[in-house]
């Protein structure tokens, strides 16, 4: 579906590329993450990919096709949600969507319907300048689905919105994967890429430095010890073992306590990725 290869883009006036070499390919109905801190890279990548920045080397393809060989047909396959949201302030919610959705051929659902969808419906007659900017995200997110694209271009997602909203857009990106999109997202939330991508990249200074499974790049910097809590009169007593069956005095007390809790020692995505590029997503 999405497909680049040495990828590098170099603003003018710069005296160091963006982004460098790139290199990886999305499967259609996959969900990829582009990780990174800003001034990494993952905005101007995602500009190339829909074409909104030209002059790039290397290649990249959508549906097989270079992006500076696609017409106005590409805005038709892609649907694309900005960081910084960029409504008509002097609209309606309702006016916005009906003024973008004119623009396609094809309608994904009607305007009041995606409005009801993230909880707009209410405000669908207030103007988007009193909107705060969790609502304005929300009002971006239904308006890049609204032509029904095949690849969604999601450039930090759940900004601005508190944690029952970001909920209800992470539980709608995961129902458009399951209607078959292809979902393309950057951010610095590793807590969002964790529960929503099949594969993330790591990029830092405009290069790629990993490329995995979240379950995978956890696995491979995690230690192997399992952490077991017990408590009886005496109090509390925890354990951190390597093997659960090896050690005596942990059986015996399998056996003679009540188990608190058990816990993996496995290493979030957040230290995964200062363990392997040595830099915070701040």
């Amino acid at each position: 579906m999405i497909q680049v290869s040495s990828l590098s883009f170099t603003y003018a006036g710069q005296t160091g590329p963006a982004i460098h070499d790139l290199e990886f390919a999305i499967s259609p109905g996959e969900i990829f993450g582009f990780l990174g801190p800003s001034g990494a890279g993952k905005t101007t990548t995602q500009k190339i990919l829909f074409k909104l920045l030209a002059g790039y080397s290397g290649s990249a393809l959508i549906d097989g096709r270079e992006v500076r060989d696609w017409d106005i047909d590409l805005y038709h396959r892609i649907g694309v949600s900005f960081e910084l949201p960029n409504h008509y302030l002097k609209l309606t919610a309702l006016e916005n969507l009906n003024f973008f959705g004119a623009f396609y051929q094809q309608h994904y659902r009607n305007a009041m319907d995606l409005l009801a969808m993230v909880g707009l419906e209410n405000a669908a007659n207030q103007k988007v300048g009193a909107f705060s900017k969790g609502m304005k995200m929300r009002l971006n997110f239904i308006r890049a689905l609204q032509h029904n694209p095949e690849i969604l271009f999601l450039d930090e997602p759940t900004s601005g919105m508190d944690p029952a909203n970001a909920h209800l857009i992470k539980d709608l990106i995961r129902q458009l994967q399951g209607e078959g999109k292809t979902i393309f997202i950057t951010t610095h939330q590793m807590h969002d890429a964790q529960e929503l991508c099949d594969r993330v990249a790591f990029l830092v200074d405009g290069r790629i430095r990993a490329l995995d499974t979240p379950k995978s790049l956890q696995l491979a910097y995690s230690s192997r010890t399992v952490e077991v809590q017990f408590r009886d009169s005496d109090g509390v007593k925890t354990y951190a073992l390597d093997g659960l069956g090896t050690n005596p005095e942990f059986l015996n007390d399998l056996h003679g306590r009540e188990v608190v809790t058990i816990h993996s020692r496995e290493a979030s995505l957040d230290a995964v990725f200062m363990e392997v590029t040595g830099k915070s997503l701040v």
